[in-house]
């Protein structure tokens, strides 16, 4: 199997989540701060791709979409489908298992107001290229919001007008691997009706079928 390469704990690359990891640091002590690993099996043949943690769900926990509404809505899904067994307690050692699913982030560490910035993205590229030249099996990516849609098209040399972002849309790229794409499920997005749990559900319905197919 392919080695693939993360982030140290301090990792340095960017300097001001660098600055804001240390604030945090200070400010909550008893939270994960660091740059957040991807979580599920190498050999999974769906990816799943956030944006960044969030301040107090995976940066807290160290998990990815762990500990906010986000994960609560993401888990439940994929429990449903058979992406996932065991019980989701919102704590990283809560026992939960992901099936034929990994979950990562374009960036890993959590930025100022959830936005990180253009270089900061490219400085943590690299580490997403890695991963997926070691994911042999990878079928699907589903992208959690036109960021994370934006992000891994640059991930894989493609233009931005090449494949347009829609929810609900799935692309087959020239590599044979389909990307699919959601509205991140956020809070925000779900009190807003913008995403709705049977919106979301439909989209693994799609993915499912793509593997099963």
């Amino acid at each position: 199997m392919t080695s693939y390469q993360q982030p140290d704990i301090d990792c340095q690359l960017c300097p001001r989540l660098v600055e804001f990891r240390r604030a945090n640091q200070e400010k909550f002590p008893q939270f994960y701060n660091g740059p957040v690993r991807p979580f599920g099996p190498i050999n999974a043949r769906l990816l799943i791709v956030g944006l960044a943690p969030g301040l107090k769900g995976a940066n807290a926990t160290g998990r990815p979409f762990t500990g906010d509404y986000a994960g609560d809505l993401l888990y439940d899904t994929l429990k449903k489908f058979g992406f996932a067994k065991g019980t989701y307690d919102k704590r990283p050692d809560d026992g939960l298992e992901l099936l034929d699913c990994r979950i990562t982030n374009a960036v890993k560490c959590v930025p100022p107001e959830n936005k990180p910035t253009g270089p900061e993205a490219n400085a943590c590229r690299p580490f997403l290229i890695s991963e997926f030249g070691a994911m042999e099996n990878l079928s699907a990516i589903l992208c959690l919001g036109q960021v994370a849609h934006q992000a891994m098209l640059r991930t894989f040399g493609l233009k931005l007008s090449s494949l347009k972002f829609a929810h609900g849309a799935s692309h087959k790229m020239e590599n044979g691997i389909t990307l699919f794409d959601s509205y991140h499920c956020s809070r925000y997005n779900t009190q807003t009706y913008r995403l709705t749990p049977e919106m979301f559900e439909n989209v693994f319905a799609d993915i499912r079928a793509h593997l099963d197919g």
